[in-house]
């Protein structure tokens, strides 16, 4: 079968407490399916889904490091297979700090380095270094995040792995519609109430429908206000999203709530979720009330 792009594939290791969760975070930010802590044995199988080779995006990041039992066992064979395919863009990330920094980071994380259960020291740091001098001499790219913000170390991720638009197309904009009657949304970063729009409800032929018709969506979108706010909103958004990246922050949660969920946020927020993909950001939409 033909490919007619290549998978891009990434395999994440490291240091324990360097930042490879942090890699992983920037990864399924950019829409890359990430696993952690999968045996490298099985990356091979992972890779031959058809649910994953048929994806629109085909690119996964994989987390390996010596957690598992299994961290060797087929490693270095299944860094081979990848280098060799000809369809799969194949890249291993390697990421350290310095030993006082990271014993630093267990002191105050309080939690155990994977090769003791007692007391992170230096000894430690260097039979994990040891392990894994082999695999770092095999990577492409070493990033040392002794001295990096989470910003910053965002910014490296975007200098090696981003696709060069400036970073537009790398921000996520969750959308999400909601009814105020059923609470807050608990993962939002932005919430707009969107009842001071006429509302449908009260239309008889409306009432029973929800925001995903189109009878519904043209009263509520055909309104002077709601294009006002519309084109407000997605100009703030245009403004303030490159200060979120800026600041370390790939993704956006933005919140439209009406009395129920059913009509006005629903038809906004579908709009606004075709706005936003119009701009050039990556939009997830999702409706909150179970009717729909």
């Amino acid at each position: 079968m033909k490919v007619e792009e290549k998978i891009k594939v990434v395999l994440v290791s490291g240091m324990s407490g360097a930042g490879k969760t942090h890699a992983a975070d920037w990864f399924e930010d950019q829409g890359y399916y990430c696993i952690d802590n999968m045996p490298p044995a099985l990356i091979k199988s992972f890779l031959e889904l058809s649910t994953f080779r048929d994806s629109k995006s085909a690119r996964a990041a994989f987390v390996v490091d010596i957690r598992s039992d299994e961290f060797f066992s087929g490693l270095n064979d299944t860094i081979d297979y990848l280098k060799i395919r000809d369809d799969i863009e194949f890249t291993i990330l390697f990421v350290e700090a310095s030993d006082v920094t990271l014993i630093k980071r267990y002191n105050e994380s309080r939690r155990h380095h994977p090769l003791t259960y007692g007391k992170t020291d230096k000894e430690i740091i260097q039979r994990e270094r040891d392990m894994l001098a082999d695999l770092k001499s095999r990577a492409n790219f070493v990033v040392d995040t002794t001295n990096l913000k989470v910003a910053n170390f965002n910014l490296e991720m975007e200098k090696i792995f981003g696709d060069g638009d400036n970073g537009k197309t790398t921000f996520a904009i969750n959308v999400i519609s909601f009814g105020f009657k059923y609470g807050l949304p608990q993962e939002t970063d932005m919430v707009f109430d969107v009842r001071f729009i006429p509302n449908p409800y009260y239309v008889s032929s409306l009432k029973r429908l929800t925001g995903n018709n189109k009878k519904v969506q043209n009263y509520v979108l055909k309104k002077q206000v709601t294009q006002d706010f519309m084109h407000q909103l997605r100009n703030m958004i245009s403004a303030i999203a490159p200060y979120y990246v800026n600041e370390g922050k790939n993704h956006l949660n933005i919140a439209f709530g009406c009395t129920g969920g059913q009509h006005r946020s629903v038809a906004v927020a579908n709009e606004m979720a075709k706005l936003f993909k119009e701009d050039g950001y990556r939009v997830t939409l999702s409706h909150r009330e179970r009717k729909l």
